[in-house]
């Protein structure tokens, strides 16, 4: 009994403790409360939680700074896209800069202020910031309303504008890569061309005695009789030399009167010999030779000859990769090691290969004659050396297009607007060119340009050069070119044409031919003949 009296006398002990601290709290709270916002006494914890308006004035800051951040981002976009409208940019700006000011205003400084928040009691602070960030925000929120639309033009314009530009450098890119891949596909030899050339060889070798020449033998006299036409074609395509002569043959009116001097390089010359020999051309003269054969030809007297053999130069072809020869489309074509052989640049020695000869008719190894071009001989050349077809149109194919005219010696000496002329039938007055000095005019230039600084590469600019006042220009019916590259040639044109050049990479024995073009040159292709049937050619 006496433990539970002690027990009930201690719970109601505890109750009347509870009741007095109960009954007793409201008062002291109050007198802390009191304190708290005292003139000097500072806010403890709880009180600082329990504040109702730092919530208010957290939520005002926050806006005022999202909204300023929402100001720089329009801002930023407007200088990004280069909006006409700059007062635009300035007024985003400026808005900005009140945003920051607002905040940093000395009046509500101390509501930002952990220490200070009892000045948070003064409501009417509270309201007057209040007041102005919804005025600031009402103004952003129209100013960017009414530059959405056009913010939203003239992002689609830049977005536009950056595709563009994309697509255009990937076309850029896939041009210049078709470029390359035209220019190897032009240069590389058919398997049909290469088996020729070898059966031909083949032939050769097997019988020496019937298709070798016989040195100890002189000319045939019709060789060097000036009375007769005269034709120089060089080349080391042997199915692309016998259409030449098979077509200026079957058009002549009368064949037995027309010389071909056909030269090659000693790899082709058995392969050129059999060709000419195993057929009749009508009783027509091939004289078949290789650029060894010309004595005259060194390095000592061609200076092209010298630069040719230099390692610069053969440097500066063959380390042709993809990467740097993408890089510049105009200079590719000139990247071409058919430059480097000497066929390319007889054309400037025919008064030393033929010094009997008076007149002579140059022919490229990609054309076709169609029709009898002795009326060439009957032409008054006025004294002029080159009878050729001009090929300037406008601005395109001048002096300017072929040359350096930065170069002092170039402007001084020729006129950047002079008209072009095109090689592939070019008839030579080689007395004129004798009393001219050509060939020594040709030396000359072409010892200065050693380092390519006059012209780029090939033998066009440096015969635009040695007969630049010495050329006649012809009816332009005599050469229709274009054959290779251009697809919009009228067909009218090369009907009445005596000439068709196929330049150009598309060259008729080729599958990248136009075949539009392309049965004006196969119709002169020996067909019958045995090795050109076994080489399955043009199929």
């Amino acid at each position: 009994m006496m433990a539970v009296y002690k027990l009930f006398a201690s719970a109601i002990t505890f109750f009347a403790i509870i009741f007095f601290f109960t009954a007793s709290s409201p008062s002291r709270m109050q007198g802390s409360i009191s304190a708290g916002y005292g003139s000097g006494g500072r806010r403890s914890v709880l009180a600082l939680k329990s504040d109702p308006l730092k919530p208010k004035v957290d939520q005002l800051r926050k806006q005022a700074e999202d909204h300023k951040s929402l100001v720089l981002a329009y801002a930023s976009y407007a200088r990004k896209l280069k909006l006409e409208n700059s007062k635009l940019v300035r007024l985003f700006a400026d808005l900005s800069r009140n945003y920051t000011d607002l905040i940093n205003k000395p009046s509500y400084r101390a509501l930002f202020e952990a220490d200070a928040a009892a000045s948070v009691a003064d409501e009417s602070v509270l309201r007057l910031f209040e007041k102005e960030v919804k005025e600031r925000i009402k103004v952003t929120r129209q100013l960017i309303a009414e530059a959405k639309e056009s913010f939203d033009n003239q992002l689609k314009i830049q977005k536009l504008k950056d595709t563009i530009f994309a697509v255009n450098e990937q076309l850029s890119k896939a041009k210049k890569q078709g470029a390359f891949s035209s220019m190897i596909a032009a240069k590389s030899i058919p398997k049909s061309l290469h088996c020729l050339a070898m059966r031909l060889m083949e032939e050769r070798i097997a019988h020496p005695e019937k298709y070798g020449d016989d040195e100890s033998q002189t000319p045939a006299p019709e060789l060097e009789d000036p009375r007769l036409y005269h034709y120089a074609i060089f080349s080391d395509n042997v199915i692309a030399a016998s259409v030449v002569v098979n077509s200026a043959v079957k058009n002549s009116k009368e064949p037995w009167k027309h010389v071909f001097h056909v030269v090659t390089d000693k790899m082709n010359l058995g392969a050129m010999q059999v060709m000419f020999k195993m057929r009749e051309y009508k009783g027509d003269h091939v004289e078949v030779k290789a650029v060894e054969d010309y004595k005259f030809l060194n390095s000592s007297y061609a200076p092209v000859l010298r630069q040719l053999e230099s390692a610069n130069l053969q440097r500066f072809y063959f380390e042709n990769k993809l990467e740097n020869a993408t890089k510049d489309t105009t200079n590719m074509k000139f990247r071409n090691p058919k430059y480097l052989s000497m066929l390319n640049h007889l054309r400037f020695y025919l008064p030393e290969m033929y010094p009997k000869l008076h007149r002579i008719l140059f022919l490229d190894d990609d054309v076709v004659v169609q029709r009898d071009l002795t009326g060439l001989w009957e032409i008054d050349m006025d004294g002029k050396v080159n009878g050729a077809v001009e090929t300037c149109f406008g601005s395109f194919h001048r002096y300017a297009q072929y040359m350096n005219f930065s170069h002092p010696l170039i402007k001084e000496k020729f006129n950047p607007k002079a008209c072009g002329w095109a090689y592939g039938m070019n008839f030579f007055d080689l007395d004129a060119w004798r009393k001219e000095k050509c060939t020594e005019q040709y030396h000359y230039w072409q010892n200065l340009n050693e380092n390519r600084t006059l012209w780029k590469l090939g033998t066009l600019p440096p015969g635009l050069i040695t007969f630049y006042s010495t050329t006649k220009p012809l009816e332009k019916s005599w050469h229709v070119l274009g054959l290779g590259y251009n697809p919009s040639i009228s067909l009218d044109e090369i009907e009445h044409a005596a000439v068709v050049h196929f330049n150009g990479n598309m060259k008729p024995w080729l599958d990248i031919a136009m075949s539009q073009f392309r049965p004006l040159w196969t119709k002169y292709v020996d067909y019958e003949m045995e090795f050109v049937q076994a080489c399955n050619f043009g199929l």
